[in-house]
């Protein structure tokens, strides 16, 4: 892989310089100093990978962030020193397009260097044109008493649209709503919290063995994928192990179309890549009502456009539009009052 570095104080670049000539299949493509210089360059010279410092304040990284997102669009990784002081300004840069972040102190350590390597082969992975040939199959019994299920994937900017549609609903939606976000496990935790305090429902992680239940969000919290299993229980699977989309939308929407036998509604957000097209497809044949954000509001136009592509949405729509969306299909389906 190029990789670029830009905006990340000369220790720091001198410690990911020696953690990228251990690896010779990486090669370092420019470095500079600031978000503006790194806009810019990615216009002449646009990497495999950017690593990202946090050295401006949050508001310009953000701002670079988006810029490259939406006019020279790479894959871009967050390196910070000590980022459990900086998550709040991380989350921020995460859902204005940063895949990742990792830790690079001034001095790197064997351990740090080994993880900065680590996270680069899984977004090279992540980031190579998707697996093909995944044949799905739905197994689609009749509506049963179970209650309205919305399923929500995205990736690269998805925090920001997850959080603007979860805001907007009211407290006793009367859904459940299960969300795959593409991210570390480390930060899964963080990000519920951060939605939590964004919205009026409940936000926790999904742990094995939970049941979605009506009002109530949870969030995939593992590497591995997450799924519903038989007795429509949170499950984790390590498989498919060569996926590089982890945990992967596509495995949760399939899984529901298997198992969740009340059609509801699915939704695919921002993303680089492929993942959840098919998912989103094998939801629609199964009578889901199947939504993907339009290309103006995406950080990264990939999983949506991917979906579209295939014919897998019914409605293209902001994350305003969808959180309109939402409660017009609930509402439609349910005669419980919800109030704002």
């Amino acid at each position: 892989m190029r990789i670029a570095i830009a905006n990340a104080p000369r220790p720091a670049v001198e410690s990911l310089r020696i953690a990228l000539s251990r690896a010779p299949q990486h090669d370092l493509a420019w470095v500079v100093k600031s978000g503006v210089e790194a806009m810019l360059m990615c216009k002449e010279d646009i990497p495999d990978l950017l690593l990202l410092g946090l050295l401006l304040p949050v508001s310009e990284v953000v701002n670079c962030a988006l810029g490259i997102s939406k006019n020279s669009p790479c894959p871009i990784l967050v390196v910070a020193d000590n980022y459990e002081r900086q998550i709040s300004g991380i989350f921020d840069v995460m859902g204005a397009g940063a895949l990742d972040v990792v830790n690079v102190p001034a001095t790197l350590s064997e351990e740090d260097a080994i993880e900065l390597l680590r996270k680069i082969e899984a977004i090279g992975k992540r980031t190579a044109p998707s697996l093909a040939g995944r044949n799905s199959r739905s197994v689609f019994p009749p509506k049963d008493a179970l209650p309205l299920l919305v399923a929500i994937g995205a990736s690269t900017g998805g925090p920001n649209a997850i959080a603007a549609i979860l805001s907007a609903l009211p407290k006793d939606f009367p859904a459940a709503i299960l969300v795959v976000q593409h991210v570390d496990q480390q930060f899964a935790d963080g990000i519920a919290r951060w939605l939590g305090q964004n919205c009026r429902l409940p936000v926790n992680i999904a742990r094995t063995g939970e049941k979605p239940l009506a009002g109530h969000v949870l969030l995939a919290s593992t590497n591995d994928h997450m799924a519903l299993t038989a007795d429509r229980t949170i499950a984790y699977t390590a498989e498919p192990k060569e996926y590089p989309y982890r945990p992967s939308v596509d495995v949760l929407f399939e899984s529901i179309a298997q198992h969740w036998t009340k059609p509801s509604v699915a939704v695919l957000l921002t993303g680089m890549g492929r993942d959840g097209a098919l998912g989103l497809m094998t939801l629609l044949r199964a009578g889901w009502h199947t939504i993907a954000q339009d290309k103006e509001s995406c950080a990264v136009y990939g999983m949506p456009k991917a979906a579209i592509e295939l014919g897998a949405a019914k409605l293209i729509l902001s994350p305003p539009e969808i959180a309109e969306e939402l409660m017009a299909y609930v509402k439609s389906q349910s005669t419980r009052p919800m109030r704002g």
